[in-house]
Formats: C-alpha cells, structure tokens, sequence
C-alpha cells in the first residue's frame, strides 16, 4: 500500500549551507551522466527557445544549451539563492550570454502566451504547490506543436529503488532531502488524474522503477 503523500517546501531550497551541498550532489549526478538533458534531446526539444521550471543550481539547462546550436533558456526558480547560484554556473559553462533567469511562481509565470517553443523541468514537480495551475500555465507559455518534458521521482517505488537512491546520494547531507522528495512525489496514476483536470493536451505518461516522465506535443 502506498504512503500518503507528505508536501514538501514549496519555496524551494534556501541558505546558503543547503544550496551548497545541493549543488555538489547536483555536480556529482552530471559528472555520472545522470542528468537527464539525453532526454529532453529524445523528445525532440534541441532548437529555439526554451522554459526551464525550477532549474536549481542549473546544471540541466545548461548542459542543454552546450548540447545544442543556436538555442536560448529561460528559468523561472522560486528561490533566490538557487538563481544566484544559477547564474554563477551559466558564467562557469560561458553561457550567460544565452540564459536567462527569473524568480517567481510557476503558478503565475512573468511570461507571455505563446511564448515558449519548448517547456522541461526535472525534480520540482513535487515541490509545485498548486501542480494543476502549473500545467496550465505550460499550455498558455508554449507555442501550438511546442514539445514539453516533466520528469520527477515517484512515490511508490519499491523499497530496494529507494534504499539504492539513499546510498548514492552524496553528500550525505542530502540523504534526509531526498527522503522528503521521495515522500511528497506522486504516483504515475495521480499525475494521471490531475493532468485530465488541466489544459495541457497531448500528454503522454511513461514510467520505470525509479520516477515518471510527462512529455508531449501541445495540440
């Protein structure tokens, strides 16, 4: 039987300590090719301009613009010391020149209609307070025939999965985070029966023993 779900913060990772070791961790998974900028590529999002929602410390997106030729990002983070650390690592890659960065809800982003010719986001979905409104918000940003990739971990992984994730996490200090995350993920079926209450169309959800991945074409 799966747990109830526990929220977690919705103003994302804060001090200077926590945004530090989240960062390292966020190093080390990139270093392994853990990140997930190979997917984003499979699902066709490699041109044009592109929404990162809840990027972190960055290193998603901008492995995705040294991936790709002629591309630009936005990303909208909740937390001010993540942007600052953020904007530090796009220097660090030489890519400040092609990213923006913007602190703010996804609930209610800064952001025209049609705005977007692709949405991504990794790892944030179980900090969105208000998930239905941030769907909404990714089907009035992006353009018609825009692709988007929500990944995230999920709740009812087995016992195994989520002992392996809590040994590889480093540094150590990150463990007790990870088991939060964990705790306020959905489950592929609740992330079914919220996006048939939102606005996005053309979802597709896949899954494996360790998260879910949302993608798409808005029709």
């Amino acid at each position: 039987m799966v747990k109830p779900r526990i929220a977690e913060t919705d103003s994302g990772i804060t001090g200077e300590f926590n945004t530090q070791m989240y960062d390292i961790m966020m190093r080390n998974m990139r270093d392994k090719g853990w990140i997930e900028t190979n997917l984003i590529l499979k699902e066709g999002i490699s041109s044009g301009l592109a929404l990162e929602i809840g990027p972190g410390p960055g290193y998603l997106g901008l492995e995705w613009l040294k991936k790709t030729e002629r591309t630009r990002l936005k990303g909208l983070e909740i937390s001010g010391d993540m942007i600052a650390l953020a904007r530090k690592n796009a220097t660090e890659y030489g890519l400040s020149d092609r990213v923006e960065y913007y602190q703010g809800d996804a609930a209610k982003m800064p952001f025209e209609d049609g705005h977007f010719d692709a949405v991504f986001s990794n790892g944030s979905l179980h900090e969105w307070a208000h998930p239905g409104n941030i769907f909404d918000e990714i089907a009035r940003v992006i353009k018609p025939g825009g692709r988007y990739v929500i990944s995230d971990l999920r709740r009812d992984m087995i016992a195994p999965i989520r002992w392996f994730l809590w040994l590889s996490a480093k540094p150590k200090e990150m463990r007790p985070g990870l088991i939060t995350s964990i705790n306020a993920a959905y489950t592929p079926i609740e992330i079914h029966l919220l996006l048939q209450q939102t606005c996005l169309t053309g979802w597709n959800i896949s899954q494996d023993q360790i998260g879910f991945v949302i993608s798409g074409q808005k029709t």
